[in-house]
């Protein structure tokens, strides 16, 4: 894992520079272990209910069309609940809150995004800088306001 030592601006783009070429090495151990005889393989699940046919078969079956369409339009019922899953992402932890009430569609719905908790970081960075710096800061961060628009 990359660490920086600074902490400043110049610090967190080499941290990101390093993060890219260790990704570039992830990348190239994934096309090597699926080239490999044990990575050949199905890519999907072979559960028909939430897998959409292959190509080839909706051309000649009118079902696998049906199954093509219905699975598209309205979508898996899941069962109620709720569930919190987080991925790690390239700017931090991604994670999304499910609450289901057995339909087809969430009853609620709530992503957290990595940089909603950056830009919390923003008066601690930016204690002693200048205005001017503000922007050099941000973009260190690499906050996408999308994400924070709540």
């Amino acid at each position: 894992i990359p660490v920086g030592k600074h902490g400043d601006c110049y610090d967190r783009y080499l941290v990101r520079m390093e993060e890219m070429r260790q990704s570039v090495r992830i990348m190239r151990q994934c096309l090597e272990k699926l080239r490999s005889p044990e990575g050949q393989g199905p890519v999907a699940i072979p559960n028909r209910k939430i897998t959409p046919p292959p190509r080839a078969m909706m051309k000649r079956s009118m079902e696998a069309t049906i199954h093509h369409f219905k699975l598209y339009t309205e979508g898996i019922r899941v069962p109620s609940g709720e569930v919190y899953a987080a991925v790690e992402a390239p700017k931090g932890e991604f994670g999304v809150y499910l609450v289901s009430d057995g339909g087809n569609v969430p009853y609620r719905c709530k992503i957290r995004a990595p940089s909603f908790a950056h830009l919390q970081a923003m008066d601690f960075l930016s204690r002693g800088h200048m205005i001017a710096d503000v922007a050099a800061i941000i973009g260190s961060l690499d906050i996408v306001f999308g994400e924070i628009d709540r």
